[in-house]
């Protein structure tokens, strides 16, 4: 568990901007995961192939080098990363 204490030098209350924050980079994060998603649904189909298959097929040097491939494990490791991150804004709690 990680701990962060904000303090501001202004008297207005920090914890709603704070809060308004990161409910939108939560909204954000959401956007991408929904475009990074429907990224992959465009190489499955193109390929007929499911992510998790390719991405197998990848890592073990079946599949020769394509830019489209190339293209296909960045969303795949994006997707990972905006999961990620969506799952730590969502670990956030006020305590005050």
């Amino acid at each position: 568990m990680s701990e962060l204490t904000l303090v501001s030098t202004h008297k207005w209350p920090l914890k709603p901007l704070v809060q308004a924050a990161l409910e939108n980079e939560l909204r954000l994060l959401e956007a991408g995961t929904r475009r990074t998603e429907k990224r992959l649904d465009q190489f499955e189909a193109k390929y007929r192939l499911s992510t998790v298959d390719f991405i197998r097929k990848y890592e073990n040097d079946e599949l020769a080098e394509s830019l489209d491939f190339a293209e296909w494990v960045g969303e795949y490791r994006m997707l990972a990363r905006l999961r990620e991150k969506m799952e730590t804004l969502r670990g956030v709690n006020f305590e005050n």
